[in-house]
């Protein structure tokens, strides 16, 4: 169970048993990682890491795993390895509570 639709932000969305799908744009190399809303239906995520050696992509892992109170290796990157639009799975037993993302909401 988890919420309803109209509750839960655009970039958010089921993705099987214990699975949520989180749409990102990244922006790395910034001073501080922070989320910065929402572009284009996705949430926005500045990286202080840089776009080299898949740094960028273990930061954002990182970064929103954080912000959910979980372990790391609850949340992956699954498509957009080497875009700026990018796919997670957010693996969960109940829907996560997208608010702790911050300004990121709904």
């Amino acid at each position: 169970m988890g919420l309803p639709d109209s509750a839960r932000p655009e970039w958010a969305a089921p993705a099987g048993e214990g699975q949520w799908a989180v749409l990102v744009r990244a922006v790395p190399g910034a001073r501080k990682s922070a989320c910065e809303g929402t572009a284009d239906g996705r949430l926005k995520v500045r990286l202080a890491a840089p776009a080299v050696d898949n740094k960028a992509n273990k930061a954002l892992e990182e970064f929103v795993a954080s912000a959910l109170g979980m372990r790391r290796n609850r949340v992956r990157l699954v498509s957009g390895h080497t875009s700026r639009l990018k796919k997670l799975i957010v693996e969960s037993d109940v829907e996560p509570s997208w608010g702790l993302l911050g300004t990121c909401g709904k």
